[in-house]
């Protein structure tokens, strides 16, 4: 099992040149389980996962690992506990599969060091869980859009890090991977005690896998907490301006977010003439 370990912003206000995208946010991630970060395009989810990740310098407050700084600790100390995928991580040209997902296991390498058995076994592990072995060969160049997200996927699980940052680990991937992927992630929160925070734009994917919700409204905390205190219709109107109906979901037993467009109603009740029943 890993170490707990805590994670929090204090009085956190970010932005880019002139403009602020989080303001004065205060906010603690459990230790331990999966929390996910939901909320409408532009909202500050991606900025604050730079931030919490030592990626994003902010304006005003700070982001503290088990009581430190995150902008004062030394680079390879932060990187053995917290491991980041970014939104859209970039390879060297040319590096295959194995070498990228390798480069997971530097921060446990000091500078005399060689590598080890142990890094074989790491590096091999990531592959297996997330089915790319058959690609370890191959130019990262050469892979589809999905192959190349469980590519980097597994050199974040390489790694081995106490805590995991994912922005946005489902892009590029059928619905299939999706769910294998999330399944992973559950898994090695379930066996190792990883702490899991990803943002998710799919909210019903969201309350599925999340134990825990960070919902972000125009920079701010709007809610936190358990999906169904989080995902109601009153929150899916008031921060993405758009009707729905939960239910609870047959297979999770989780809330479950219906939209109503304008071509659709709720069974029963009777459809305007700009918006027919169809």
């Amino acid at each position: 099992m890993t170490t707990s370990h805590s994670l929090a912003a204090e009085h956190l206000t970010l932005g880019y040149a002139d403009r602020t995208v989080i303001e004065s946010l205060d906010l603690a991630v459990s230790a331990g389980r999966v929390t996910v970060i939901v909320g409408a395009n532009a909202c500050g989810k991606s900025t604050l996962l730079r931030a919490m990740s030592r990626l994003l310098t902010p304006r005003e407050g700070r982001v503290v690992l088990d009581g430190k700084e995150v902008h004062r600790l030394p680079a390879r100390q932060l990187a053995r506990t917290l491991g980041l995928l970014p939104q859209a991580p970039v390879a060297p040209e040319g590096i295959t599969v194995a070498d990228l997902v390798g480069r997971g296991r530097h921060p446990h390498q000091g500078l005399m060091s060689r590598w080890s058995d142990e890094d074989d076994a790491a590096v091999a592990a990531a592959l297996e869980a997330t089915g790319t072995v058959e690609l370890a060969d191959r130019s990262v160049d050469e892979l589809s859009g999905g192959q190349r997200q469980r590519v980097w996927i597994a050199m974040a699980l390489a790694q081995q890090t106490d805590l995991l940052l994912l922005d946005e680990p489902t892009t590029f991937l059928d619905a299939s991977h999706q769910v294998e992927v999330l399944d992973l992630l559950t898994d090695l929160n379930r066996t190792r005690g990883t702490t899991i925070v990803m943002v998710l734009h799919d909210l019903n994917l969201a309350a599925r896998y999340a134990d825990h919700l960070i919902a972000l409204a125009a920079g701010r905390l709007h809610s936190t907490g358990a999906p169904d205190t989080v995902l109601t219709t009153e929150f899916v109107r008031t921060v993405f301006g758009l009707d729905s109906h939960i239910i609870e979901d047959p297979v999770s037993g989780r809330p479950l977010m219906l939209p109503i467009g304008r071509h659709h109603v709720l069974p029963g009740v009777a459809a305007t003439a700009d918006e027919p029943h169809v």
